[in-house]
């Protein structure tokens, strides 16, 4: 398999015409019945997406590429289980390995529509379960709906990490670059793979594990952030790199959802309905997640005191370290993300997670390429919120475990997050974006 894998990005890397629809048909792939299982997409999507980088294709021609072929993958699938019903579990290989639509069954009956939606980030699951929506006769309007949203997120997630791989190995980094990055994401991904391995194995200690490293991690970066400053200057440089008119067009009023008065909408919405429900575990917790966060900002930059990027027209005379839209960001999506999960196996309650922390993340990104923080701000600004939420979570869980909150949570929430940032959205200026 690396060989063939090798063979094929050796010929693409000489043949970047044929590049785009590479992308386009992996992508599909990746998302279609039963090949999606068998294909190791995640991985081809990675090597061909760093080609793509390296200078072959614009990320928005790389992310428009995959996101249509996961579209049409998920099209395929849905049409498949619409066509067969029951008779594809007579499938080639759905006969030799039943669990794998029994498995997608399964989470598509007990989550319904937000099985579509977590399911497209768990590899065995996502080829799988529009195949279970078709077979399930799901209305088409509604799967359209869905997969156009899950499909976006997911070319995001998959597609982002492999193309900023290629952008940064095509450029003349500066020494000691590699060096600070091998440590710094290197730490990131053990962290993460912690994490998600003691949440995996059902462990009691996930959660103070969560935050412990998490808290280690951010103390070492809050100590030794001027060791990362060639690190920091490289990535900002090559963000500046790709800034366009219509890309500030998108990124002004996404950095804008993080101001503090979107985030207190958000976050005073959030505690109104749980204590209209009386849940006051679940209000506890989440008090506790954001109120910390905030405390915690206001307090830590003065104290660490250092300056932000000397790119915008107008000097700022207040402190960069961590970001406060990353932090408040994270600690808002890391709280729906637990919430949400609760109750859900480690899978889904791992895909929750990640599937909030997305706007979090693009966010925290907007902060860098408008020039306003350090990449290492945003990232103390993550471990920040992740740490207080793990914090907050096994305080709360101290006698018993957090149990979810009732559906009607949901139908009221959801809907008034998106009115909110919808607002936050058509509010913003271009004065909002330095204040914090």
């Amino acid at each position: 398999m690396s060989q063939w894998l090798d063979t094929l990005t050796a010929w693409l890397g000489a043949h970047p015409e044929w590049l785009g629809l590479a992308i386009f048909l992996i992508a599909c792939i990746e998302c279609l019945t039963i090949v999606g299982i068998l294909v190791p997409g995640t991985v081809l999507l990675f090597a061909v997406a760093a080609l793509a980088g390296s200078g072959a294709l614009t990320l928005w021609q790389t992310l428009l590429l995959g996101y249509a072929g996961g579209l049409l993958g998920d099209a395929l699938s849905y049409a498949l289980g619409r066509r067969f019903h029951q008779d594809i579990r007579r499938l080639p290989f759905l006969r030799q390995h039943p669990e794998w639509l029994a498995q997608a069954e399964f989470y598509f009956q007990r989550y319904g529509v937000a099985s579509l939606l977590i399911g497209r980030f768990i590899g065995p699951l996502r080829p799988m379960l529009p195949t279970v929506a078709g077979m399930l006769d799901m209305p088409l309007p509604r799967f359209i709906g869905v997969s156009l949203l899950a499909a976006a997120g997911w070319a995001v997630a998959y597609l982002l990490p492999g193309w900023a791989t290629g952008a940064a190995l095509r450029l003349t980094l500066p020494a000691g670059f590699w060096w600070q990055a091998g440590i710094l994401f290197g730490a990131l991904a053990v962290l993460l793979g912690l994490i998600a391995h003691a949440c995996l194995r059902e462990r009691r200690l996930a959660a103070p594990l969560a935050g412990t490293l998490s808290a280690l991690l951010l103390l070492a970066l809050f100590a030794g952030w001027r060791h990362f400053a060639v690190l920091d200057q490289a990535l900002l440089e090559l963000l500046q790199q790709l800034r366009s008119p219509s890309l500030d067009r998108l990124m002004t009023p996404l950095t804008h959802l993080g101001d503090i008065e979107i985030q207190l909408c958000a976050g005073g919405l959030l505690g109104l309905l749980l204590a209209l429900q009386r849940q006051w575990r679940t209000l506890t917790f989440a008090a506790l997640t954001l109120t910390a966060t905030a405390l915690a900002i206001l307090g830590l930059k003065p104290l660490i005191g250092r300056s932000r990027p000397d790119i915008l027209l107008q000097p700022l005379d207040s402190f960069s370290m961590p970001s406060a839209h990353s932090s408040a960001a994270f600690a808002l999506c890391l709280t729906l993300g637990v919430l949400v999960g609760r109750g859900a196996p480690a899978r889904i309650r791992l895909a929750w997670l990640l599937l909030a922390g997305l706007p979090a993340a693009a966010i925290a990104l907007s902060r860098v390429y408008l020039g306003v923080h350090w990449p290492t701000d945003v990232i103390a600004g993550a471990l920040l919120a992740g740490s207080l939420c793990a914090a907050s979570l096994v305080l709360v869980q101290r006698h018993r475990p957090l149990t979810a909150p009732g559906p009607r949570l949901w139908w009221w929430l959801a809907p008034g997050l998106l009115l909110i940032g919808l607002l936050g959205w058509l509010a913003a200026d271009g004065s909002a974006l330095y204040r914090y």
